[in-house]
């Protein structure tokens, strides 16, 4: 089933592809195969990055806000970067591109989320407290991709590397995944020697 990818805001697209065309950008760029790349570079899968920052506060609805949207760079066969674009005062702008092993995590989820039989919306959702980026699958197709919150029957896809305990590539629903990541940031209680 094709997932229902949101359309980016024009302006967060159009700061990427300016950056794209940019060679002083390119070259500065911390990614070695966009400096090396021969051939055009073009922005896909647009994604709306939202964050969970209170993930430690176990109970209730998980709350995400928006941090951004990202893009693969997609360089003749395949991602060689993201970008993303970032709600500035002045509007959105090009923040930075990356690399590493989510480029090609995030390729492989989007792959397995689109042999899903049943339909979604793809977003990105970050946990900094546990180092740990997932695909968000969204059941609401209709829903604004840069508001929402995740739903106990929405699937999340850790991206490789995950942290420990959490198998990457692997949907899990958010009600089953919530309690193992409040548990893993639980503190660990303290053991005390006989008297």
């Amino acid at each position: 089933m094709p997932l229902h990818t949101s359309a980016a805001p024009a302006p967060a697209l159009r700061s990427v592809l300016a950056a794209l065309g940019s060679p002083t950008v390119l070259r500065a760029a911390p990614v070695s195969a966009l400096r090396t790349h021969q051939g055009p570079l073009s922005p896909d899968h647009p994604l709306p990055v939202h964050v969970w920052d209170d993930v430690s506060q176990a109970g209730g609805t998980p709350h995400t806000r928006l941090a951004g949207w990202s893009f693969l760079v997609r360089g003749g066969e395949g991602a060689v970067a993201t970008a993303e674009a970032m709600l500035t005062a002045d509007g959105w702008t090009f923040a930075r591109f990356c690399g590493g092993p989510y480029v090609a995590a995030t390729e492989q989820a989007l792959a397995q989320a689109d042999a899903l039989t049943a339909p979604y919306q793809p977003r990105l959702l970050s946990v900094p407290e546990l180092y740990m980026l997932t695909l968000w699958l969204h059941h609401d197709l209709a829903a604004d991709g840069a508001e929402g919150l995740p739903a106990p029957a929405d699937l999340l896809v850790p991206l490789a590397p995950a942290p420990p305990g959490i198998a990457a590539h692997r949907p899990h629903r958010v009600a089953d995944l919530l309690p193992r990541l409040t548990l893993r940031l639980s503190p660990t209680p303290l053991l005390r020697e006989p008297a």
